[in-house]
């Protein structure tokens, strides 16, 4: 389950996007204290780093376990590839080809 519903995150086009499903995919193992999300760019991409804390340690236990989250410096973390918006292709480079 985990790795299939993470995947979802990857199709997120941006930072509030990603925030709304994240925060509604954690909220199934409890209460979500605090969602941070930076943006970050490494290697081309556009990413984000999700830092997320629960109510408590037993809710922190069952997301980790439940959707495979890590946890880093004490802190829940995702790394999330956004959808960056592919330049479109001219036409003419296709056709002209030919």
């Amino acid at each position: 389950m985990s790795p299939l519903e993470l995947d979802q995150l990857q199709q997120c086009p941006d930072i509030a996007t990603l925030q709304t499903v994240l925060r509604e995919m954690c909220a199934r193992f409890g209460s979500v204290t605090q969602l941070n999300i930076l943006p970050a760019a490494h290697a081309g991409k556009q990413q984000a780093l999700c830092f997320v804390r629960m109510a408590s340690e037993e809710e922190e236990q069952q997301l980790m376990s439940g959707l495979g989250i890590g946890r880093f410096g004490g802190e829940l973390v995702v790394v999330v590839d956004l959808l960056a918006e592919q330049p479109s292709q001219p036409a003419a480079l296709s056709s002209s080809a030919a």
